[in-house]
């Protein structure tokens, strides 16, 4: 059986707790991964240790709906969640830290067990994985950088 393990990350010129929270919000996996189709919450909101959300992604040209559970959750810092049901295990975990003259540094790890076909093609997932986290990244610091507070307009 083949590991997966696929980390990304980038600089966001923008505020941690912004980054995180945005980034952290199920809510919004739909506006910057690019893979994934649609997001069920099947716990109450927000997302805490325990919770549990529904995702439908296309990758390689396949459907793939798994449910993910909110492993660990520290806010600004780190938050890890894993499949409590899906094709195969995966974990997929993000943490911030602040970068020296501002911004965020995020990452974005993924790591797990591809069985049966999917175990051949690990290699080919993870090339794929590491592409399209790298696009998912680039536009998560787009929407992000683009959100800039407007100035005030009243003297």
């Amino acid at each position: 059986m083949s590991t997966l393990d696929v980390e990304t990350e980038i600089v966001i010129a923008r505020p941690r707790a912004e980054v995180a929270a945005f980034a952290a919000n199920a809510d919004n996996a739909t506006i910057w991964y690019q893979n994934i189709k649609s997001v069920a919450w099947n716990t109450p909101k927000p997302a805490t240790v325990g919770s549990r959300i529904a995702f439908v992604a296309r990758f390689l040209g396949r459907t793939i709906a798994y449910v993910y559970e909110v492993r660990e959750s520290i806010p600004g810092e780190r938050f890890v969640m894993s499949t409590a049901d899906g094709p195969f295990a995966m974990e997929t975990t993000y943490t911030w830290r602040d970068e020296p003259g501002g911004g965020t540094r995020m990452t974005l790890r993924n790591r797990g067990e591809p069985s049966g076909f999917s175990g051949l093609a690990a290699p080919l997932m993870a090339g794929a994985m590491r592409r399209a986290n790298g696009k998912d990244l680039e536009r998560l610091k787009s929407i992000l950088e683009a959100r800039v507070t407007e100035p005030s307009t009243t003297p």
